[in-house]
């Protein structure tokens, strides 16, 4: 092949039909000439006046991806103008592909990945905004179905108008409204009502990228009208509605609404700090395990319990909760479904319910800051903590912890699909309830087409988890426990690392795409003494399912260790 045909093949597409946008000047400082229709031509618009020699050319390509992808980034998608690009992002892609014999196919493999990144991106951009609005329409439904039906208007969380104004120096508040109670304000996560949409933080985050290469210059309004008194904070009008209602001033919302499930088994009666427990015959040594968000207590009971040897059998009792408002437990639609209140039920439920002194702690992922704020609680009582896939994500300086965690977890991308789902799940309130309305309303008939198409070979534990869950329960759980315990978990850490004596194994799969292997590492890097497991080929549900009995041979030897670990982790520390 001459040095004419590598040149053909090189000739990449890469103009970018933009439209003038309000913002032309970020396109005159990208894009400052035409791009390129040759090699050389390519080295001269990359800054460089001597041509490339032929051996180069992989060099060059990956040079060019690496140092225009973040502006082309800012170009395209966050100038509104992703349509234009997707035409000739699919035409890159297949003459990339034909490079593969001439480049080689490490380079071509480079180029593909960020060719794929761009196209997540711009898809979604498309998919979000459009979501934004679909949400929006769903609320105006369900106001209007929810009047229809039940005689009221629910309150949800799509404006963040103030329902009440609280005065006071200390983290716990007296409503005025309300009399006799007490709101833990930093129990409740501002994510719930403060969610910009998709096309907004887009927006946001161009100003932010002009300003911050000193294309437009930006004046902050320091009006009096927008400051306000240290000792005043403002509490949303849902928070203020569920909170009437739960109190008793206000007549309180039925415990079933027509978009959940009737069914006993998904809507249990009973007292609402009675939790479902699976709890076995007293033994020498207790354990508790907790499972994560839209889940049960049968992700344990299901796979670890059965494959425990005979010998931790006749040792341990195995005590596994349904936490309130998933599995078997209690749905209640006037709770908060804060961090204070899932441990609150906990110990009702299960430490004072069986008289358990002492305890091992198992939890997975949600579950994880459960068992981390039950540690804290009960420093003493705690003989080990096992955590697998742990939410924690270090918040940067001057960044809002709630805030940061929520779009680490939920980063509103299309790919991977459990990103996907993450995303629309914490991010659209309407369209969540529509999930839950769709599937778990109709769990039944959605078991049996699982099992007719199976022929009921699968067992359906984890369907059954994520079915028997109600909305409002998840929506809460999400936003108050994982993004709302943003501030509270370098604390938690601390107290484990100063006060707790008992060994802190981690398990992390490497293919999580939901939570990070950082994560984990993150733990440790706050508990030297924490032993991080990673496990290959397992993401964040296969960390358990599936190699259940390596991970019951793993558990009962942290176990058996773990007195001579304590112990000898106390003199270290005396000494």
């Amino acid at each position: 092949m001459d040095f004419n045909e590598r040149h053909r093949l090189m000739n990449l597409p890469l103009t970018l039909h933009t439209r003038p946008f309000t913002s032309q000047i970020i396109d005159i400082h990208i894009l400052r000439q035409s791009p390129p229709h040759s090699l050389r031509g390519l080295a001269r618009w990359n800054g460089c006046d001597r041509p490339f020699p032929r051996t180069s050319s992989r060099h060059l390509l990956l040079h060019f991806f690496s140092v225009s992808y973040p502006l082309l980034r800012v170009a395209i998608i966050k100038e509104y103008s992703a349509l234009f690009w997707t035409a000739e992002l699919i035409t890159v892609t297949g003459r990339l592909a034909a490079l593969d014999s001439v480049m080689g196919s490490g380079a071509v493999r480079t180029a593909l990945v960020v060719a794929g990144r761009v196209a997540n991106d711009v898809l979604s951009f498309v998919v979000f905004t459009l979501l934004d609005v679909v949400d929006g329409l769903l609320c105006f439904f369900y106001k209007l179905a929810d009047y229809a039906l039940e005689a009221q208007w629910k309150p949800c969380y799509c404006s963040s108008s103030p329902g009440g104004i609280i005065s006071g120096s200390s983290k716990i508040f007296v409503l005025s409204m309300i009399s006799s109670t007490k709101l833990h304000l930093e129990d409740i996560s501002d994510t719930l009502y403060s969610r910009p949409s998709f096309l907004s933080e887009t927006s946001k985050t161009v100003l932010d990228e002009l300003r911050r290469r000193k294309l437009i210059r930006w004046r902050r309004s320091t009006s009096p009208s927008s400051v306000t008194a240290a000792t005043t904070v403002t509490v949303n009008s849902t928070i203020i509605q569920m909170l009437q209602g739960k109190m008793g001033s206000k007549k309180s919302h039925p415990v079933r609404s027509w978009s959940d499930c009737p069914c006993d088994s998904c809507s249990p009666s009973g007292s609402r700090d009675t939790l479902f427990v699976h709890a076995e015959c007293p033994k020498e040594e207790d354990v508790l395990f907790i499972h994560g968000f839209i889940s049960s207590s049968a992700f344990w009971t299901e796979t670890v319990f059965p494959n425990f040897g005979d010998e931790a059998r006749a040792r341990y009792r195995l005590l596994a909760v349904d936490l309130l408002g998933f599995g078997k437990s209690p749905k209640p639609v006037d709770s908060l479904y804060t961090l204070r209140e899932h441990v609150e039920t906990i110990e009702k439920s299960v430490l004072e319910c069986y008289n358990v002194k002492s305890f091992h702690l198992v939890a997975h992922s949600l579950g994880s800051l459960l068992a981390l704020a039950l540690a804290v609680k009960h420093p003493g009582a705690v003989k080990s903590l096992t955590i697998l896939a742990p939410p924690y994500f270090p918040v940067p300086k001057g960044e809002q912890g709630t805030q940061y965690v929520l779009r680490r977890v939920a980063p509103r991308r299309v790919w991977p699909p459990i990103t996907f789902g993450s995303s629309v799940i914490c991010w659209y309130e309407h369209i969540s309830r529509t999930v839950c309305l769709i599937l778990c309303k109709h769990h039944r008939l959605w078991e049996r087409i699982f099992k007719f198409a199976t022929r009921n070979r699968v067992r359906t534990y984890l369907m059954d988890g994520f079915f028997c869950h109600a909305h409002h329960a998840s929506w809460h759980t999400l936003h108050n426990i994982i993004c709302g315990s943003a501030g509270k978990m370098e604390g938690y850490l601390d107290e484990v690392r100063d006060r707790l004596s008992c060994d802190v194994a981690v398990f992390h799969g490497r293919d999580d795409e939901l939570l990070p292997l950082e994560c984990s590492y993150a733990v440790k890097s706050k508990i030297p003494r924490a032993r991080v497991t990673v496990v290959d080929d397992k993401d964040h549900i296969t960390i358990v399912v599936g190699r259940q009995k390596a991970f019951a041979r793993e558990l009962e030897e942290i176990w058996r260790n773990a007195k001579s670990n304590s112990e000898r982790y106390s003199q270290r520390r005396k000494n």
